[in-house]
């Protein structure tokens, strides 16, 4: 049998090169997550306890002030530190000197508690050592409306007292609840939030988390999305990968973001 034109093996490897800098990414990024420098710590209290500084990403609180609402990410304790991080949402209505945090902590279920947490507190404290990044800033006319929406959204969560790290409902997936019951914030989570895409199969088919588009999901091990926020995402067995052309940048699994920084800032 006579050899292949060249410009045909040329073509098959062009056409392979993604699929192999994707698997790359899979693995590669994970391990470049595992062997990064941050504080070590035994267990997981001496993490919290060690938690302290804040990350100077808050907008200030008190008097004068105007109304905040700010998203935060931060990669999860132990194992899944290389894979997932951990998201939660920050509001501050204008004048008020404390910040008010709502988040899913999964460790209530075992104690017969509801896993989301209604709080005051720093918003920008490190979670269990890890250094949070910030996914979304809003202030001033734009944010004081979406404050009492995020805490009504966060009052009808669906799976109070449920929580599972894969595929969900878990951290992850109660903040992209919230994003979407509350378009206005226009979020956009990260390839490394693990759980964003559950639901349950009776809305399977719905809005994407930003609102800005739409999304197909089977418990979130697969689901496709597509938005003027989020790009176009694919997620198989939690390993999420996204094409954002309007920003120029793309997310994949382990890795996160590669290309122009995106965090949603007004005000």
């Amino acid at each position: 049998m006579p050899p292949r034109p060249w410009h045909r093996r040329m073509l098959r490897w062009v056409l392979l090169l993604p699929v192999f800098l994707f698997l790359c990414a899979i693995i590669g990024g994970p391990l470049a997550v595992a062997f990064e420098r941050h504080p070590r710590f035994d267990t997981w209290r001496e993490a919290r306890a060690g938690s302290v500084e804040p990350a100077g990403l808050a907008a200030p609180a008190g008097p004068g002030t105007p109304a905040v609402v700010q998203v935060y990410a931060a990669r999860t304790w132990g194992s899944r530190r290389p894979f997932a991080v951990h998201t939660w949402i920050a509001v501050k209505p204008a004048e008020a000197d404390r910040y008010e945090l709502h988040h899913v902590m999964g460790w209530r279920r075992n104690r017969g508690l509801p896993v989301v947490v209604r709080e005051q507190g720093e918003p920008d404290l490190p979670w269990y050592g890890a250094a949070p990044t910030l996914l979304l800033d809003l202030r001033g006319p734009e944010a004081e409306p979406l404050i009492e929406e995020i805490r009504d959204a966060a009052a009808r969560y669906p799976w109070q007292r449920e929580y599972r790290a894969w595929p969900g409902p878990n951290s992850n997936t109660f903040v992209a609840w919230v994003g979407r019951e509350v378009p206005g914030l226009g979020l956009d989570l990260p390839s490394t939030a693990i759980g964003k895409a559950y639901v349950e199969i009776d809305e399977a088919l719905g809005p994407s988390v930003s609102g800005s588009g739409v999304r197909a999901s089977l418990w979130g091990v697969a689901s496709l999305s597509a938005g003027l926020e989020e790009g176009v995402e694919i997620n198989l067995f939690g390993l999420h990968a996204e094409l954002d052309l309007f920003d120029l940048a793309v997310e994949l699994p382990g890795v996160g973001r590669i290309g122009r920084p995106e965090v949603r800032a007004d005000g």
